[in-house]
Formats: structure tokens, sequence, C-alpha cells
């Protein structure tokens, strides 16, 4: 049995487009991979310290080396957890510094999936950076998705920090990644190492 941990991005859930193609690809294609997919906390102060207790409740997602998915906010922390844990991550137009970004999101929120209200303030963006992996050391371990018409993220600073991994650069798309569920099984053949 094969494990998988799917990372979703800021202000999004379990629910998400992508999370729930990611669980019908592989409940119809991989029955022999369990998916992951917990539901980060709003508060980015917060998620490192989750994602850390996540793992050793599931020791077996580091069983046989880590395998995680992560989009957006997901895969700038799937960078940071592979900085720690052998294995093996799959990046859809990551954000490679969330803590300048969300510099125009202080304030409060409303998660659309959860509905939970909550306020970021400037010591999450601490927190964020703290997790930042300044150079990707082992690019070999990262498949990179981005798609040049992302209209939240440039591409070109995910294009440049993953220089030396496999990367996929579409024309046009969105942040949301068009058409994602095309590459659900060159990703899994990535991680599984098919």
């Amino acid at each position: 049995m094969n494990h998988l941990l799917y990372l979703h991005g800021f202000l999004s859930s379990p629910n998400s487009v992508k999370a729930q193609q990611t669980k019908r690809w592989c409940e119809q294609h991989h029955p022999d991979v369990t998916l992951h997919i917990p539901q980060l906390s709003n508060y980015p102060s917060q998620v490192g310290e989750q994602l850390q207790d996540y793992l050793l409740a599931h020791p077996q997602l580091c069983d046989a080396g880590l395998k995680v998915i992560g989009s957006s906010m997901g895969g700038y922390l799937a960078t940071w957890l592979l900085s720690q844990y052998a294995g093996r991550g799959v990046l859809v137009n990551p954000a490679v510094k969330p803590f300048e970004l969300l510099l125009d999101y202080i304030g409060e929120h409303v998660n659309p999936y959860t509905k939970e209200t909550f306020t970021i303030s400037s010591t999450d963006m601490d927190a964020l950076k703290a997790l930042d992996v300044s150079e990707i050391i082992e690019p070999e371990q990262f498949k990179v998705l981005l798609q040049t018409g992302d209209e939240v993220l440039d591409y070109r600073l995910a294009e440049e920090k993953y220089a030396g991994s496999a990367l996929t650069i579409e024309d046009g798309g969105d942040h949301s990644f068009v058409h994602y569920e095309n590459h659900l099984s060159s990703i899994m053949d990535f991680l599984l190492g098919r």
C-alpha cells in the first residue's frame, strides 16, 4: 500500500477541485494508494506544527519516503517538508515567497469552503518565512507543473527556483492549473517511481 499526502493551497480545503480529482483518479486507477488530504489550518503560523503532528500521527506516510502533491501554498509547504524528509514531491503552480505575497492579505478572511472566519497578521508572515527553503539541494526530488497564465503567482519565480527539477511549463492556463487531471498519470509515475 502506498501512502500519498496532498496539500491544498491558501483559502482552500480537501474539497477543492484538484484534491477531489486526485482522490477520484487514485480510486479509479491506483486503489493501492491511500491518499491523505488534511484540512490545513487557515492560520499560516499554525501549519508547520500541524504538518509535523500529522506525519507523527501517520508514520506510514514516511515509511518508503514521503510522497506529496502540493498546490500553491501547499507547494511551498511540500518543499519545506521535503527539506526534512526523504521523498518526492509534485508541485502545482507553487508559491515561492508566500510571506511576501500574503502581505496584501493581512486582515480578516472567510474560507470559501469551510466558512471559517479568520484573521491574518504579520506574525503569520514571520512563521511562513521560517519555513522557507532558500536553495533546492536535491532538485530531482521535484516535478513542477507551471502555467504561464497564473494570475496569482509569477510562474518565473518557480521556474528559477526549481530549475534543476522536472519542469512542465504550459502556455496560458491560470492559477488553478487548467486540465490538471490530464497530468495525474505522469504525477503518479513520478511519485511512485513507475
